[in-house]
């Protein structure tokens, strides 16, 4: 019996399998599905025949994840511990006691907003992204008339950069597995292509250049891809 730290789906392939759940029984046969969220108590057991079932774990983010990535940064140095404390532990004491109230005045200077700001921009810039026929399109002449669309399952969210000293400024387009930073004035072109289903550059308010160098680059990037 045991509990996993993110949710489970099993589904059984092939003979049955014994299940207790949080202490009730269950039979598993070919064609039935299970879901166990987090922290549920389980157990599988085969029994005299062949019996196989396939287990998906969904990994999630939880506010104790977010809190550990807020504060790793704040711990302490990896300092060795005072050589004698097992017979002297009030060195460990005192030690711990107070690197425990530095890192108490650390988290309480913590800007919220920064670390949640911080948390989505590690999210949308840290995943593994699926491109298919990202080749074909990097080869592929971009036009006028080229008909383009939002690579499906792509995130794509604007953040503007407070940190830019570019004049008029400079967002952040965070791409899912990537930032790409582009200038201010380019944010509503970004929103329109965003919110189209297709489009072609011609429809972009942007001189005839502009707007193939930006769509190039764009597909390039894996954001967008040729509507074939």
């Amino acid at each position: 019996m045991h509990s996993d730290t993110h949710d489970v789906f099993v589904f059984q392939t092939a003979g049955t399998k014994d299940w207790e759940v949080d202490g009730d029984p269950l039979l598993m046969e070919p064609g039935l599905s299970l879901y166990l969220p987090t922290g549920t108590p389980h157990a599988a057991r085969a029994q005299q025949t062949v019996s196989l079932h396939v287990t998906i774990g969904i990994n999630q983010l939880t506010w104790r994840g977010l809190v550990q990535r807020t504060v790793a940064g704040l711990l302490p140095a990896d300092d060795h511990l005072p050589a004698g404390y097992l017979d002297d532990p009030s060195a460990l004491k005192n030690g711990l006691a107070q690197r425990l109230r530095e890192l108490a005045d650390r988290i309480a200077a913590v800007d919220a907003h920064e670390a949640a700001e911080a948390e989505v921009r590690r999210f949308l810039t840290a995943r593994p992204v699926r491109l298919s026929g990202g080749l074909l399109d990097a080869v592929t002449e971009i036009a006028d008339t080229t008909v383009l669309r939002r690579r499906p399952g792509r995130p794509c969210v604007l953040r503007p950069r407070a940190d830019s000293d570019v004049p008029g400024g400079r967002v952040d387009v965070l791409l899912g597995d990537r930032v790409l930073t582009l200038p201010t004035r380019l944010e509503p072109v970004l929103e329109q292509i965003r919110a189209a289903e297709t489009f072609v550059p011609a429809d972009l308010p942007l001189d005839e250049q502009s707007r193939l160098v930006l769509c190039r680059r764009l597909v390039r990037e894996g954001m967008l891809e040729v509507a074939r």
